[in-house]
């Protein structure tokens, strides 16, 4: 498996796999995609096997707070998912951080996606206590805007 960085001449392949993602990934338009591999291809990548995107992982570090960073989109491939790939992804957005000398990864999920929670979990991440608790998952309220209530896990970086 080899970690690369998005380039543009794969984002058709990255938006193939993100529609595997609905309907907890919201696919984006090709000009962002453009924007993320030009402007942010550091935390914005994509694991490769046997030539072909097996995942991916969208983030950014925050400009409000230099210090975080923020997962938006991770995705494997169904067919490569149980072998490391999303681990693989996040190790090296973490590996970033460290160099940037960030504290913090984060990112949230929708409270019924338990295979995302039970991958959090297992990455090492915790579920940020909430305002309720929706099938044993901590929730808060209007995290993404009104009525756009979410599941917040995050994972510290450095010491």
């Amino acid at each position: 498996m080899i970690i690369a960085p998005l380039t543009v001449d794969r984002i058709p392949d990255l938006e193939k796999l993100l529609a595997l993602g609905e309907p907890y990934i919201r696919l984006r338009g090709s000009s962002d995609y453009w924007l993320y591999a030009t402007l942010f291809a550091d935390t914005c990548l994509l694991a490769i096997i046997d030539g072909q995107v097996a995942g991916s992982v969208i983030a950014f570090r925050s400009q409000v707070n230099p210090s975080e960073i923020y997962l938006q989109d991770v995705m494997t491939h169904p067919s490569r998912r149980r072998q490391g790939v999303t681990r693989a992804l996040v190790e090296e957005v973490h590996r970033q951080g460290s160099v940037w000398g960030c504290r913090r990864l984060f990112l949230t999920s929708e409270s019924d996606n338990h295979a995302a929670h039970r991958a959090w979990l297992a990455l090492g991440f915790s579920n940020v206590p909430g305002d309720a608790t929706q099938a044993g998952v901590s929730v808060i309220y209007d995290y993404k805007g009104p009525g756009k209530h979410r599941a917040v896990y995050e994972r510290s970086i450095g010491a």
